[in-house]
């Protein structure tokens, strides 16, 4: 970011921001679209949209993430800490990963589990207010928020719509994860189509063009078994205003991750790609990659990853 651009951010961030978003009561409510996310914009975000019309936040730069749950210690990093903490060791790991980069600026980013996805497929959605601070706290220090949804019972539609809003904030980008688009969840690996990929995008592609929001986002797509997606050779990646990170997901050891990213690379339809790494805890006993690959181990790999995640 040139220092005219930096400038005017902290101009845009010291504007007061609108009236706060309720509380969700009931975490296990039916995804609907927020329309609470569509009313009272902090006055930053018509700014921002002025200003900054980047073409894509992949150009020249990549993309580094701490994954979780905010209410869970047992889901990611995001939950083990407050969001300053977090922030502090996502500064220290993003430049392991600049100095590997070739040139490319890393950009950091929390990655949060939107819809939890339960034994019974339904899912846990986060409070706005809970998503607004990860917002509000990421543009304050120029980084990104990627919502992501776990489907479960919910289709893709509906699962969309539950996260289209908060794309009128110019920092947030979202994700699906095919794992959990089952009846049984953590019992069978859930599967989604090609075609419910592609809806995703053009429903994200329409919303927008219809919005008037400048550059692309991204939509993340979790895979790491060839169920997860069926038709796989329809997928598209050709939406104008949508830049889809085919993420490699999965835990394990080096030799069965980069086995995954192996069988992912071969889509060549889905050319943009990422990389996700679980970190060792010492209350777990499976669900991580021992020994973790480094960041020159993962950018070694082809194609090189531009989204990398950890949780």
């Amino acid at each position: 970011m040139n220092p005219y651009r930096v400038l005017c951010f902290l101009v845009i961030l010291a504007l007061p921001l609108g009236s706060a978003v309720a509380q969700v009561s009931d975490p296990r409510a039916p995804v609907l679209a927020d329309e609470s996310a569509q009313r009272n914009l902090p006055t930053w975000v018509d700014q921002w949209n002025k200003i900054f019309r980047p073409a894509s936040v992949l150009d020249n730069q990549m993309v580094v993430a701490f994954y979780g749950q905010p209410s869970s210690s047992r889901m990611g990093i995001l939950g083990e800490q407050s969001m300053a903490d977090s922030k502090r060791m996502l500064d220290d790991t993003a430049k392991t990963w600049q100095a590997v980069s070739g040139g490319k600026t890393v950009m950091e980013a929390f990655h949060l589990i939107f819809a939890t996805c339960y034994p019974d497929a339904e899912v846990g959605v986060l409070a706005p207010a809970t998503v607004m601070r990860y917002i509000q706290f990421a543009a304050e220090n120029n980084m990104l928020v990627i919502l992501d949804h776990q489907l479960g019972k919910y289709s893709i539609e509906a699962a969309m719509n539950s996260m289209l809003p908060y794309l009128k904030y110019p920092n947030v980008h979202l994700a699906i994860d095919p794992e959990w688009k089952t009846p049984n969840p953590g019992v069978e690996l859930g599967t989604i189509t090609a075609e419910d990929v592609n809806k995703a995008e053009q429903m994200m592609d329409d919303y927008l063009a219809a919005e008037g929001l400048p550059g692309k986002r991204m939509l993340i797509l979790h895979q790491f078994h060839s169920k997860m997606i069926s038709n796989r050779d329809a997928v598209r990646s050709d939406f104008p205003r949508v830049d889809l990170v085919h993420h490699a997901d999965g835990f394990g050891p080096p030799s069965l991750k980069l086995d995954t990213y192996k069988f992912l690379s071969g889509m060549k339809n889905l050319p943009v790609k990422g990389f996700k790494l679980f970190l060792p805890k010492a209350w777990k006993s499976k669900g991580m990659d021992i020994p973790l690959l480094t960041p020159a181990q993962v950018m070694a790999l082809t194609p090189q990853p531009v989204y990398i995640s950890y949780q």
